[in-house]
């Protein structure tokens, strides 16, 4: 198959995860896949060109993409959450006329603020994939064909981390984006006051430390290290406990796929999340790390796994078979290999 893949940009999490694996795991299995990212990436603008000048150069550039749909004939156009961050569907539809097979694929709420455009994306895709049940549900009455692929990652880069020397500090550890960072807020009051009774570190991952300050870390050992994707598997390995929380009170948190939780997961760290949409299902029955919604149940479960190193092991090596056995690239590649081609 000839595929083109519309992408946001290769340091978005959402092309990282959901794009560029795939791409390279078809490659290898003969297809031509080739992946035309947003420039500049979707979310983000040229300082010196301004927003207005990077947007129009956003928009140049996928009017060559489009040209080199139209040349290359693909037999199949995947749209990576919508091509312009905006209320516009032009583009979509442009793709859609040069397009044999058009699949949509969703891994985040993002409809929540645009319901008609995506309405009107919808309508025009033969396929939409989405990352959980929860964006599936909203699809299926809007496409005949709504598949469900989780966010995953590619197990031979995730390698499992080696259980530290006993006696150790225990390193706790959140990354995310710079705006996210913001979500420590719902487990901070819990972290204070558990770091008055037992020492551990706080590592933060992320691409700039500009929100940390709004924050109340106070009293807790923390260290910020600048997102790299170079060494982000490396990050991953020095913690011991993983954290996701999330807002109770934003539509936006059920449709997210987790993906923080399954980073840890993947290297053999147990995690500790709020269980909002996906995360209920991956922290159900406990057996890769604990649930924590209010304070009470953050301080406990922080307690019970910074006290128990043989815990700490045991969840997370269950954490690591469930990301091999439903979360991985690997696992999920000869089904969206059907999607693409319309044999499912």
């Amino acid at each position: 198959m000839r595929i083109l893949f519309i992408g946001s940009g290769k340091n978005v999490p959402s092309t990282r995860f959901r794009v560029l694996p795939f791409a390279d795991q078809l490659r290898q299995r003969g297809h031509r896949c080739d992946v035309a990212t947003s420039f500049p990436e979707k979310y983000d603008s040229f300082r010196w060109l301004g927003w207005r000048g990077s947007q129009l150069l956003k928009r140049t550039v996928r009017r060559w993409h489009t040209l080199l749909a139209r040349l290359r004939d693909y037999d199949s156009i995947v749209i990576e959450r919508e091509v312009f961050h905006d209320n516009t569907w032009e583009r979509e539809a442009r793709f859609r006329a040069v397009a044999k097979r058009l699949v949509l694929d969703v891994d985040d709420g993002v409809f929540l603020n645009n319901e008609e455009k995506f309405d009107r994306i919808s309508e025009m895709c033969d396929a939409i994939v989405v990352g959980n049940r929860f964006l599936e549900e909203y699809f299926q009455p809007r496409c005949a064909e709504v598949h469900v692929i989780p966010t995953c990652v590619t197990l031979a880069e995730y390698q499992p981390r080696e259980q530290p020397p006993v006696g150790h500090r225990v390193t706790l550890g959140w990354i995310g984006t710079t705006h996210n960072v913001l979500l420590l807020q719902e487990c901070a009051a819990a972290l204070r006051r558990v770091s008055h009774e037992m020492p551990f570190r706080l590592l933060i991952v992320a691409t700039t430390d500009e929100r940390l300050g709004e924050v109340d870390l106070s009293g807790i050992d923390v260290e910020f290290r600048s997102w790299n994707p170079d060494r982000e598997v490396a990050d991953l390995h020095e913690m011991d406990i993983g954290l996701m929380p999330l807002r109770q009170d934003e539509p936006w948190m059920k449709y997210k796929c987790g993906l923080k939780l399954v980073q840890y997961l993947a290297v053999g760290t147990p995690g500790i999340a709020t269980p909002i949409g996906v995360n209920a299902e991956i922290l159900e029955g406990n057996r890769v790390g604990r649930a924590a919604t209010t304070d009470e149940q953050w301080e406990a479960a922080l307690r019970e796994l910074l006290t128990d190193r043989n815990l700490r092991q045991q969840l997370g090596q269950a954490g690591r078979s469930l990301v091999e056995q439903t979360f991985s690239i690997e696992g999920n590649l000869d089904r969206f290999e059907s999607i693409l081609r319309g044999d499912v």
